[in-house]
């Protein structure tokens, strides 16, 4: 099987079969694809080196690519040594004075919900590839999910420790969107990384998200201290921006208004790490609103504690608290066409004597590991939701 590995590189494509030391190369960089001839510079060990040479018209200038087209018997691919500027087949370029990412991405069928706009899970989806792009072009990736080389050789991972995402616009199918990504260190020990996510057309801003991340032993499970030598290598990819103190949120009691109990991670709920991949657990938690509310209102922002992980033979509990002091008045029309509805299904409603039924816009969630002897947390959250503009439950 032929991997390629990129550096500031081009996609190729098939060697001419009249001189195979020559060949034509696919560059695509901000959706304009230009098609150069490339010539072989150098062949050992099964390793093809390829370069071509692109005119940059802004900059006035000759910019030579060079390519690594080798043979790999596992099939896996070549993980890039180099820092790479441009990575055309994720339509990725490096920022910032070249430690920041973006990269544009295309909102696929399988990534809507009925309204054909953009799930929420679709979203944060969308974010971590984007983040672990960012490590594949760095050059630091390992042999791990999104771990540099000196964690590898540490036997050490990342887990979020924090998730906070803002949604003012959610993208629609087939929209062309642009990622932006970057990190800052957060403590003496943590990294935080940011993201944009923004409309490729206009530049509209739609989402921004924050996180922050620690390190944990892959064998022992327990946290641990940056070691100097991953501390070298992300240090230098470090950007300073300011960024919002995360809000605290409280633990919920047993007595929640919503429960959903006995939840049971599939097998392809599980990541490259061994347990429950994060954005899972929001699924998990919005399931428990009641489908009434998810169907008339809209998720603005959500936050995420992270207090364990969460492994394949775990039984998990959701719990669900609305918030009574913020909320939505409704007007008594609206009222008439839609208050029986939310009784029927333990939609929290307040109904004043002549006034209007007062909505909850704002719920905290807990995810819980239930067993015999203890319960564990798994991560604490707080959603905020508006109303839809054209929408009504359905009697």
């Amino acid at each position: 099987m032929t991997s390629l590995q990129y550096f500031q590189t081009p996609f190729p494509t098939k060697p001419s079969r009249t001189n195979l030391n020559k060949q034509k190369t696919n560059i695509k960089v901000n959706n304009v694809s230009t098609v150069l001839p490339s010539t072989l510079v150098g062949n050992a060990s099964g390793r093809k080196v390829f370069r071509t040479t692109r005119h940059d018209a802004s900059a006035s200038m000759m910019t030579d690519f060079d390519y690594v087209e080798e043979i790999l018997p596992s099939g896996r691919p070549n993980i890039p040594t180099k820092k790479q500027l441009v990575d055309p087949v994720r339509q990725g370029v490096i920022t910032e004075g070249g430690v920041g990412y973006k990269q544009t991405v295309v909102i696929r069928s399988y990534e809507v919900g009925a309204d054909k706009t953009a799930t929420l899970e679709s979203i944060l989806n969308l974010l971590q590839e984007t983040a672990l792009n960012h490590v594949w072009v760095s050059g630091l990736l390992g042999n791990g999910f999104g771990a540099t080389h000196g964690m590898v050789r540490n036997k050490l991972i990342w887990v979020v420790t924090r998730m906070q995402l803002q949604v003012d616009q959610y993208p629609i199918w087939g929209e062309v969107m642009e990622v932006e990504t970057w990190v800052g260190a957060s403590g003496r020990h943590g990294m935080r990384r940011d993201w944009l996510l923004r409309s490729l057309a206009t530049g509209q801003v739609y989402a921004c998200a924050t996180s922050t991340w620690v390190m944990m032993n892959q064998d022992t499970r327990r946290l641990s201290k940056m070691p100097e030598e991953v501390r070298a290598e992300i240090s230098p990819w470090f950007i300073e921006k300011k960024h919002s103190t995360p809000e605290k949120i409280m633990k919920l009691g047993n007595n929640a208004k919503y429960i959903n109990h006995s939840l049971k991670p599939k097998r392809s709920d599980l990541d490259m790490n061994h347990h429950v991949n994060n954005v899972k657990y929001v699924g998990w938690m919005l399931e428990t609103i009641p489908e009434v509310f998810l169907e008339s209102h809209q998720l603005t922002s959500i936050t995420l504690q992270y207090r364990r992980e969460c492994g394949s033979s775990d039984t998990v509990q959701s719990l669900c608290e609305p918030d009574d002091e913020d909320g939505i008045l409704m007007e008594r029309t609206e009222e008439e066409s839609c208050i029986n509805v939310c009784h029927e299904n333990s939609v929290q409603v307040e109904v004043l004597q002549d006034k209007p039924v007062k909505f909850p816009l704002s719920y905290t969630h807990l995810l819980q590991i239930t067993g015999e002897l203890k319960i564990e947390e798994i991560v604490r959250g707080r959603t905020t939701w508006k109303r839809n503009s054209s929408t009504l439950p359905t009697l």
